[in-house]
């Protein structure tokens, strides 16, 4: 009797409920990865993230092979193309029963019904475990509907979780005996950047989530949008592949933070609420489709007459806008594969507020640079960003890009390592530069475009 652990995004050993089933109940147990370039490239997935996977994978066999648990990591080419696949491995390694993690966007709910009942065929189950946070089958409101607004619902997952804590499983033990691979090397599957700034071992993952709670988590909400300083994290490429869990977060968050994290205007607290946000897209993805279908929240935007100006959205791309934080945000998108989350906000508002440009627009050009994109947080945010999404009063919030510099990186401490031919200025020119140092001229008046935008939007709504 053989188990199979079918890994997803949750490249991991600690805190995985599927693995640890499987390990229970079996002793011997196959492990077994489907990689879908084709699907990568029909979503533009980034070259940093692309290396990033398969430094992870490589990681996840090397565990896996202490726990005598062999990993076969199978080119299914497309993501249509794994049910068959999986039906085709388990017949040829004589599986009894397959375990995984419950993935909530809409594709991966056809897929896995698609395997489910292929597999039936061959009597063998597929045991699906949730693996979130808090399931969208869990959390609803007073009359059973989804929440469409982030506060009452993160008012609800609190009381939820002070109620019933998560709790963090173990690695299982190890195996008597390494089950043989196919010894499939996992090859570079398009072209790839450079992530190996970016860890994929457990223990270091783990090591940077307690030194955050420890010494960080306390002055998140002073410090989170300052994008000189250290102040945020730096756990999303992580969370994105699933190399720890948000229980794993929220655990060592309460063990060196106690009770303060039940406050959400505390330090502590307001990490807690990142997590939070992170569950609430993947609830919004879940009960509303649309929105993985490339559609918008609040329906009576699609109506938004776009400008989609090419040239004006290639300046924005290369950081190229006239608006020094932008163009710094952008810069750093290229140069690193990341972004602070502030600006990910001012550079998403600018977009599609001052430029008017479709949000997909963007939302796509993050999936193509992002290591750490998550679909339904990178479409949550976008949406949130262009008032098309989840948010009680939204279309009005249209960020100063000047201000918005002056405010959160005053002294240009950001800005200058990303565009040093400021370097010369200082105070309000460094965010208002003269057009003689070679550097872009404002592409767009902002207090002109902010006007449009909400004279369009003015009108939609009457």
């Amino acid at each position: 009797m053989t188990a199979l652990v079918w890994f997803r995004n949750d490249l991991r050993t600690l805190d995985h409920l599927a693995l640890s089933a499987a390990c229970k109940d079996h002793e011997t147990v196959r492990a077994v990865y489907f990689l879908c370039p084709q699907q990568l490239d029909e979503h533009g997935i980034a070259p940093i993230r692309r290396h990033f996977l398969r430094r992870a994978l490589d990681e996840l066999t090397r565990q896996l092979s202490s726990l005598g648990i062999a990993l076969d990591i199978i080119n299914a080419q497309h993501f249509s193309k794994t049910p068959s696949h999986l039906a085709d491995y388990c017949r040829d390694h004589g599986i009894d029963s397959v375990f995984a993690h419950r993935e909530w966007l809409l594709d991966e709910i056809n897929r896995d019904e698609s395997c489910s009942a292929l597999l039936s065929e061959l009597d063998i189950p597929l045991t699906l475990f949730d693996d979130s946070l808090l399931s969208p089958l869990t959390i609803a409101k007073g009359d059973g509907e989804p929440y469409k607004v982030f506060t009452p619902f993160s008012r609800r997952c609190r009381d939820y979780l002070a109620a019933e804590f998560p709790r963090v499983i173990r690695r299982p033990a190890a195996k008597s005996a390494l089950t043989s691979a196919s010894k499939t090397p996992c090859q570079p599957f398009g072209d790839e950047k450079d992530a190996s700034k970016w860890p994929v071992e457990e223990d270091d993952v783990l090591r940077q989530l307690r030194q955050f709670c420890a010494e960080r988590a306390g002055s998140y909400k002073d410090d989170r949008d300052f994008p000189a300083l250290p102040g945020t994290s730096r756990l999303s490429a992580a969370l994105a592949l699933g190399l720890i869990t948000p229980r794993q977060c929220l655990a060592c968050l309460q063990q060196e933070c106690g009770e303060e994290i039940w406050d959400a205007k505390s330090g502590a607290g307001t990490w807690f609420n990142e997590l939070l946000w992170r569950e609430f897209y993947r609830h919004v993805a879940y009960h509303f489709p649309r929105v993985v279908k490339g559609q918008a929240f609040q329906t009576y935007t699609d109506a938004i007459r776009w400008s989609n100006d090419q040239a004006l959205f290639d300046a924005w791309c290369n950081g190229q806008t006239g608006y020094p934080i932008v163009d710094a945000a952008m810069r750093q998108l290229k140069e690193t594969g990341w972004m602070h989350n502030r600006l990910r906000m001012i550079t998403a508002s600018f977009l599609s507020k001052d430029l008017q440009i479709d949000w997909r627009w963007g939302e796509r050009h993050f999936l193509e640079n992002l290591i750490d994109a998550d679909f339904a947080s990178n479409n949550g945010g976008w949406q949130w960003a262009a008032s098309t999404g989840t948010d009680a009063a939204p279309y009005f919030r249209i960020f100063n890009p000047t201000t918005q510099g002056q405010r959160f990186d005053a002294d240009g401490q950001f800005i200058l390592r990303y565009v040093p031919e400021l370097k010369s200025l200082q105070g309000k020119h460094l965010h208002m530069p003269p057009t003689t140092l070679g550097y872009p001229s404002p592409i767009v008046d902002h207090s002109e475009r902010r006007n449009i935008t909400l004279a369009l939007f003015q009108e939609l709504r009457d």
